[in-house]
């Protein structure tokens, strides 16, 4: 386990599950790429009674026959060809059942959505496999693990019948934070600096398999310009395969997120229904749902909104980098990145991405803060100008329940940060706008979070707290 990296919490739990005296069916899910599959064969030492990995987009018979060739070769047997997946699930029974029940018996089913093909019958086989005979097996640690997030939610963690309540252990795998990142790439030799390091999870976010791809003795952006723009470099197509792979008519879900890459604060159900030509009925709440559950967008909550009405933003970095500079660029210039270093669109898309990063690091925001232990909401505010008054928009508010709010202004830069006249008339323009606008009688905090401080001016001092890029890197202790 020398190699899990990051993944303490997960290490924790799995180690917990083991030494239950119950049956255990543990769901493990996260958005493809983040290493779900890694963190089970790493923790088992890749040490199972039995392991099945569905295939995409292939038949029933083609996955049993798999199916049967794997547990032949765990059981040193000659089985039959099953006819149907309760035979199938039969047929491990026997096995398991043979091995005896003195012993731990972990079987892992990776990418279990794969093997729900339509018309297959696997959830049922599956349903009657378990609570016939593996729920009542003290000594069974089944485990199973795929990409669809939106399927194991819905057919195992969340499901209505025959595996209601089942599930006796879940594991969320995120990506990796700025903290573990840095450990990842230095465990690889890489030493970046961490404003390069941050730059880099600006393109790929903590996604593991992502970043296994970065090449120690090339730049950042030669590796940039080597991964995404070189012809048939290794994630030219990796957009339509994560989304193909993901969601069927992924068609449908990709103009979703092509709708949210275009609006910085995100869109409200309607807005986006609008923008797609999607109608606003129940398939929409469905993808949206999957996408939000699948990491690629999060809802975001509006300061002071009590109404049901969400506003969804697009966060998953990888697909921001690829529809922002990828999509219309790759072939036209293998070294599209490295020639564009000081372009204005560019330096923009920076400024926008280290919001996210804020955003995605709240922890230790809070922590530089001094309110990790204080109950606190995070949202959004803005609010729309007209002819008779100016508008204000405020991305990140920390509402505190010491009766604070603080009001988060993020700027990367490759300098200390200095606060102009313009720009201070501006901070304080929002501030007013806010106070008015919501009529809080809340103490306002204005931080600011900023790659290198703030450089010391006479506007400097209206800024309450500064966390600089250092302290994201700081350990979540959460």
């Amino acid at each position: 386990m020398n190699d899990l990296i990051g993944r303490e919490k997960e290490i924790k739990r799995l180690t917990k599950v083991m030494k239950e005296k119950e049956a255990q069916l543990v769901i493990v899910y996260g958005r493809r790429r983040v290493g779900k599959t890694f963190l089970v064969n790493e923790f088992f030492e890749n040490k199972f009674d039995f392991k099945f990995t569905g295939a995409y987009n292939r038949p029933r018979q083609e996955q049993l026959k798999n199916f049967i060739l794997e547990l032949n070769h765990y059981s040193d047997e000659k089985y039959d060809n099953p006819k149907d997946w309760t035979e199938a699930f039969f047929l491990l029974r026997d096995y398991l059942e043979k091995k005896g029940s003195d012993e731990k018996q972990v079987v892992f089913f990776d990418e279990m959505p794969w093997m729900d093909s339509q018309l297959s019958g696997f959830l049922p086989a599956f349903e009657w496999f378990w609570n016939s005979w593996g729920s009542a097996r003290k000594n069974l640690v089944f485990i199973v693990c795929g990409s669809s997030t939106s399927w194991l939610v819905k057919n195992i963690d969340n499901n209505k019948g025959g595996l209601f309540n089942r599930r006796t252990c879940r594991i969320v795998l995120s990506p990796l934070d700025l903290h573990y990142t840095e450990k990842y790439l230095n465990s690889r030799d890489i030493y970046w600096s961490r404003y390069d390091i941050t730059l880099c999870y600006m393109i790929m976010g903590g996604i593991p398999f992502y970043l296994r791809l970065l090449d120690r003795e090339l730049s950042l952006n030669e590796n940039i310009d080597m991964i995404f723009f070189n012809k048939l470099s290794e994630l030219w197509d990796e957009f339509d395969q994560l989304f193909q792979t993901l969601f069927k008519n992924s068609d449908q879900y990709i103009k979703i997120v092509e709708a949210l890459s275009q609006k910085k604060k995100g869109l409200a159900r309607g807005e986006i229904s609008k923008a797609t030509k999607i109608p606003a009925n129940g398939d929409l709440t469905k993808m949206l749902s999957d996408l939000e559950k699948s990491g690629f967008i999060r809802v975001n909550a509006k300061f002071g909104n009590k109404s049901k009405e969400k506003t969804y933003q697009l966060c998953d970095y990888f697909t921001m980098f690829y529809l922002r500079f990828v999509r219309d660029n790759y072939g036209k210039d293998e070294h599209f990145w490295s020639n564009t270093t000081d372009n204005p669109s560019r330096n923009a898309w920076q400024g926008l991405t280290f919001e996210q990063i804020c955003k995605d690091h709240i922890a230790q925001v809070k922590k530089k803060l001094g309110i990790p232990g204080i109950l606190s909401t995070v949202s959004s505010w803005y609010k729309q100008g007209n002819d008779d008054e100016k508008g204000a928009q405020i991305d990140m508010l920390i509402d505190r329940r010491d009766h604070v709010i603080s009001l988060c202004e993020d700027k990367f830069s490759t300098q200390p940060y200095e606060i102009t006249k313009e720009y201070d008339e501006s901070l304080k323009n929002k501030v007013a706008v806010f106070r008015e606008a919501t009529g809080t009688r809340k103490t306002i905090q204005v931080a600011m979070i900023t790659t290198y401080g703030l450089k010391p001016n006479k506007y400097s001092n209206y800024i309450g707290k500064i966390i600089q890029l250092d302290d994201l890197f700081e350990k979540n202790d959460d």
